[in-house]
């Protein structure tokens, strides 16, 4: 806590260094308070010539270091008063204690978030769901992930958690960039994502490949992972493929790369689409895909579309993990 300057005591510190006397008088005060606060308890003494009167120039001469220096100095404590209000009126950075993720590890909509929070260099832990019983989200009345507790508020649906946390983020300018991020950010809900469970369960190895990567981080015990992984692929190869026919798909792997190549285009040659860093919707694109990336259905999207030199961007911007390692 800033300590409250005694104005009798700076008086007195002055007159010292001026060889005066050490007492100080209602007119000394009033003056020092207009130096170090920019106001002064009597608005018809504020005429700088006021600071003439008093017999301050009797007791210094009107060359004097305390009169000459005084106008100034009531300059320079004015604006650094003015400054300190400006900093105290400044919002605070958005610093949650603690963030936690309830997701299933290989979910769109769920890494949508994780990018967002990577990049912003926000620490949270993760619970995995397990999606047979969804005990770890029982206490909710929302049985859908993402679900993102953020130092006890519950939020929900991945667009609206992350357009909270940019307001948040940038309390000072709330405002997203425009038409254009919309657009992208709704052509990855309602487009991109479900080009994806048709590629990674493309056939019967991917869709082994692709829930060896959902066994492995997700929350199974031994038994559940063994049952999922080939259980799992089993179905899912299946409901991929009326997946493919709900969403008009004829070829899994051109539906993506002609995906991979319209978001290229729509960079209009920029870094990224939000220009010279990073928006909402390059970390909505990036989020989605960064579970497919090592998967062999991402990399045939980086060998046969021009994605790749975008992505890599992406992963040195977005940078290592916030994620915190716990036992949850």
């Amino acid at each position: 806590m800033m300590r409250r300057v005694n104005v009798n005591e700076l008086v007195i510190l002055s007159r010292s260094i001026g060889g005066g006397a050490a007492v100080a008088t209602a007119a000394d005060q009033r003056l020092l308070r207009l130096a170090l606060y920019g106001t002064s308890d009597l608005k018809a003494n504020s005429n700088p010539q006021w600071l003439m009167s008093r017999g301050l120039v009797d007791r210094f001469g009107s060359s004097g270091p305390f009169v000459a220096n005084g106008v100034a100095g009531t300059r320079f404590f004015s604006a650094s008063a003015t400054s300190l209000a400006k900093e105290s009126l400044r919002p605070k950075k958005f610093s949650p204690q603690d963030v936690v993720l309830y997701q299933y590890e290989a979910c769109p909509f769920c890494n949508k978030i994780k990018a967002f929070l990577d990049y912003y260099k926000i620490p949270y832990e993760v619970v995995e769901v397990n999606p047979i019983n969804k005990k770890e989200i029982k206490w909710s009345d929302y049985k859908k992930v993402p679900i993102l507790k953020v130092d006890g508020e519950q939020m929900v649906d991945s667009s609206d958690i992350i357009d909270k946390l940019f307001q948040k983020i940038h309390l000072d300018n709330p405002v997203m960039d425009g038409d254009e991020e919309r657009k992208w950010r709704g052509w990855v809900d309602n487009h991109l994502v479900h080009v994806l469970s048709p590629n990674i369960y493309r056939t019967t190895s991917e869709s082994l490949e692709s829930f060896d990567y959902i066994t492995t981080h997700g929350n199974f015990s031994f038994t559940e992972r063994i049952i999922a992984k080939y259980a799992g692929a089993a179905a899912m190869y299946f409901v991929s493929k009326k997946l493919k026919k709900k969403h008009n798909i004829t070829n899994e792997r051109a539906a993506l790369y002609e995906a991979a190549e319209t978001w290229v285009d729509g960079l209009k040659g920029r870094q990224f689409l939000g220009g010279l860093n990073p928006n909402l919707a390059d970390l909505a694109v990036f989020g989605v895909l960064r579970p497919i990336r090592h998967l062999r259905s991402g990399r045939d999207m980086v060998e046969h579309t021009r994605i790749g030199d975008w992505y890599a961007r992406m992963e040195s911007a977005v940078g290592e993990s916030a994620r915190i390692k716990t036992d949850k």
